[in-house]
C-alpha cells in the first residue's frame, strides 16, 4: 500500500504539471503565455491573452486532472490523509511544473477545484460559485481570496447542517490550499512597474487583487508576463 501511495502522488505531480495553457496559447497562436497578458500560466491568463474558447477546454482540463487523482486514490483504497496528500501532488505540478522547469507554473486554483470537488462537491461548488459573483465588477481574483478563507469554514458549516462529521483530512488540505493560494500570490517576483510602489500597497494589491498594481488594464499591458 505504501509504494501505490508513492505512485500515485508521483504521477499525480506529473500529470498536474502539464500545462494545459501554455500549451494552448502555444499551438493556437504560437506564443509563449508566460510573455503575454498576466504572464500566469492557468485558464485566467488564456481568457486574457488568448485565444478564448481555449478557456473552457484548459478550465476542464486544469479541474479534471486534480479531481481525478484524488477520485484514483480513492478507488485504489487510500485512506483519506493519502486521498488529500495525492491530491495536493497534483496542485503541487500545477504550480510548479517539471515541464517548464520547475517554474512559471499557474496559481493552482482550477487544479485545487479539483481536488476540492473530489473531497467534498458540495464546498466545490461553493468554491467554484463565489469568486464569479465578482465578476460583474471584474473582481474575480479578489472573490478567490475571499474563497480561500472561508474554504474550511464553509466545510464545517456544511457539515453541521447535514449531520456529518468533519474529517480532519479535508480541513487539513483546505487549508493547505488556501496557505499555498495566498503565498503563491505574494511570493511572485516583483514587477518594474511597481518597483517605486511602497511593499505594503504591492502586498495588499497581491492579496485583494493578485497583481502589483491596482489597475488591471495597465499590469496586463505592460507585458507582465516576466514575472
Amino acid at each position: 500500500m505504501f509504494w501505490q501511495f508513492v505512485v500515485l502522488t508521483i504521477g499525480a505531480y506529473l500529470l498536474g504539471a502539464v500545462p494545459a495553457a501554455y500549451l494552448a496559447v502555444k499551438w493556437t497562436r504560437g506564443v509563449d503565455i508566460r510573455k503575454i497578458g498576466t504572464g500566469k500560466v492557468g485558464a485566467s491568463n488564456v481568457f486574457s491573452a488568448g485565444p478564448k474558447w481555449a478557456v473552457i477546454p484548459v478550465a476542464i482540463f486544469d479541474i479534471g486532472k486534480g479531481a481525478l487523482v484524488v477520485w484514483i486514490a480513492k478507488v485504489a483504497g487510500l485512506n483519506g490523509w493519502e486521498q488529500v496528500a495525492v491530491g495536493f501532488g497534483a496542485i503541487i505540478g500545477h504550480n510548479w511544473p517539471i515541464y517548464l522547469g520547475f517554474k512559471s507554473g499557474g496559481r493552482g486554483v482550477f487544479a485545487s477545484l479539483g481536488v476540492i470537488f473530489a473531497l467534498s462537491w458540495q464546498v466545490g461548488l461553493f468554491a467554484l460559485i463565489f469568486p464569479y459573483l465578482f465578476a460583474p465588477i471584474k473582481q474575480v481574483a479578489l472573490g478567490v481570496f475571499i474563497a480561500y478563507l472561508l474554504l474550511a469554514p464553509v466545510y464545517w458549516l456544511e457539515s453541521q447542517l447535514t449531520h456529518d462529521s468533519v474529517r480532519n483530512p479535508i480541513v487539513f488540505v483546505l487549508i493547505a490550499i488556501a496557505i499555498l493560494g495566498i503565498s503563491r500570490r505574494l511570493i511572485a517576483h516583483r514587477n518594474e512597474i511597481s518597483k517605486k510602489s511602497p511593499w505594503r500597497v504591492v502586498i495588499m494589491n497581491r492579496l485583494l487583487f493578485d497583481r502589483d498594481i491596482r489597475d488591471r488594464k495597465v499590469w496586463i499591458s505592460n507585458g507582465n508576463g516576466a514575472h
